[in-house]
Parts: structure tokens; C-alpha cells; sequence
């Protein structure tokens, strides 16, 4: 089978509905510019049963592989399974909960062939989008925003945005990462060792809108302080490693 251009890794828990809507538009920007693509639907054994829906557009489509996770492990283990099991040579991954633009993908993938090894959607940066109409929603940007001010600060990483999952990166980039997080701190880890090995990162502003269906898998206060902990831990071995050099 020939190699895909690009592999799209969508890491799912209760989104039937919302991947019936998605994968239909994903198919539509494939065919619009060319592209020979994948879509790997990572799902944690949803009882709504997300994965069948994805095999059932397969058949539609042909393109489309579903990868049922016995455990809930949490979104890292779900995306590193995922990115392992592509066959792109580009792996493009983002939220399957309809609140990505998808006519921000070809500005990802613009950079990346460009030269960069490591392209990351911001919402947070100078001419992203952070959608927030409820009270609710707008408590967890103020703390989504402060989390990634200390990222940036404490790693010395200028990046605006370590926390959202829309992201593109070389195939061959990734294999070289070794990435230990399960949990939501895997999209800092990633960020944090692929600037320690020197990848060519950029930052692409990127539209966030609120959830349309379903419920967010993030729980900002029982997550929060553990992803606080692994963002200090990283920055403490930045500090650790420059001593010993």
C-alpha cells in the first residue's frame, strides 16, 4: 500500500456524534486539495459506540482505520498510540469536538512544508481565537492562558499555547521522541523535547470555538495540578542538565 501524505490522528471518548459531522468534512478537504490522507480514530472504548462509527464511514470512505483502546489511559497514551500506528509522512492531530476549524489544517501543513519539523496550533497567541461565551468557559481560558505563561516562562520555550491538541509534525521527527506522558502533560512533553533536540518549531494561530455537542474530557481542577507538577519537573531537568554541562 502506498504511503499516505498525511495521517490524521483523532484521539476520541464519547464523540459518535460529533465524528460523524467531522470525518465527512475532513474527507471533503482531502479530496478539495489532493491529498493522499488517513484518519486513525483512537478510542478509549466509548459506550456510545464512537468506534463503530468511524468503521461505518470507512466503508464510505476507505481511509479511515479505528483503533479501540481497552484502557482509559487518558489523552496522551491515546495520541502516542495513535502517531505510532501512522503511516504518514506527516501526522496532523487535533480534538475530534468540532471546536477546530478544519480550514486551519492546510496553514499547519503549510509550514511543515516549509522546513518545519514541528507545527503547533495556538489559540492563545497574538491572532488566535479562544471562543468564550459562558462564564464557565471563559474561567477556564483565564487558566488555560496562565498555565501556558508559566510553561513558556519556566521552560524558556516561546511557544503561546503547550496545552491544545492541534498539531502537525514529521513522521520521521516523532520516532525520534521518547515520550513517557499519558495524561494531558504528553503535549507539553512533546513541545518540551522536541526543543530539546533542536527541531525547527513554529506557531500558527488557530480558531477555538466551544463544544457544540458533548461534554469536555478536561477537568481543569482535578487534572490542573498534576500537569502544573509535570511542567516544573521538565523545567527543573532543563536546569539540571545545564549544571552538568
Amino acid at each position: 500500500m502506498k504511503r499516505p501524505y498525511l495521517s490524521i490522528v483523532l484521539p476520541t471518548y464519547t464523540e459518535r456524534r460529533n465524528v460523524e459531522l467531522l470525518i465527512p468534512q475532513l474527507e471533503k478537504l482531502f479530496k478539495k486539495n489532493k491529498w493522499a490522507a488517513e484518519i486513525l480514530v483512537v478510542d478509549d472504548s466509548s459506550p456510545d459506540k464512537t468506534a463503530e462509527a468511524a468503521q461505518k464511514l470507512n466503508r464510505k470512505y476507505n481511509n479511515i482505520r479505528a483503533i479501540v483502546r481497552e484502557k482509559k489511559e487518558g489523552i496522551g497514551a491515546a495520541l502516542k498510540e495513535g502517531y505510532d500506528k501512522a503511516r504518514g509522512e506527516v501526522i496532523l492531530s487535533m480534538d475530534a469536538a468540532l471546536a477546530l476549524d478544519i480550514n486551519d489544517i492546510p496553514r499547519l501543513l503549510e509550514k511543515v512544508n516549509q522546513g518545519y519539523d514541528f507545527v503547533i496550533g495556538s489559540k492563545h497567541s497574538q491572532l488566535g481565537v479562544y471562543e468564550a461565551n459562558s462564564l464557565a468557559i471563559r474561567i477556564k481560558k483565564l487558566l488555560s492562558y496562565l498555565s501556558t505563561t508559566f510553561a513558556r516562562i519556566w521552560l524558556g520555550i516561546p511557544i503561546h499555547d503547550f496545552a491544545l491538541n492541534f498539531r502537525a509534525i514529521r513522521k520521521n521527527a516523532w520516532e525520534k521522541l521518547d515520550i513517557r506522558e499519558k495524561m494531558n502533560a504528553m503535549l507539553v512533553e512533546m513541545i518540551w523535547q522536541a526543543n530539546r533536540k533542536g527541531y525547527k518549531i513554529h506557531e500558527v494561530p488557530v480558531i477555538f470555538k466551544e463544544r457544540k455537542y458533548g461534554t469536555s474530557k478536561v477537568k481543569i481542577f482535578e487534572q490542573g495540578p498534576d500537569y502544573a507538577l509535570k511542567i516544573f519537573l521538565f523545567g527543573l531537568r532543563n536546569w539540571t542538565t545545564r549544571k552538568k554541562r
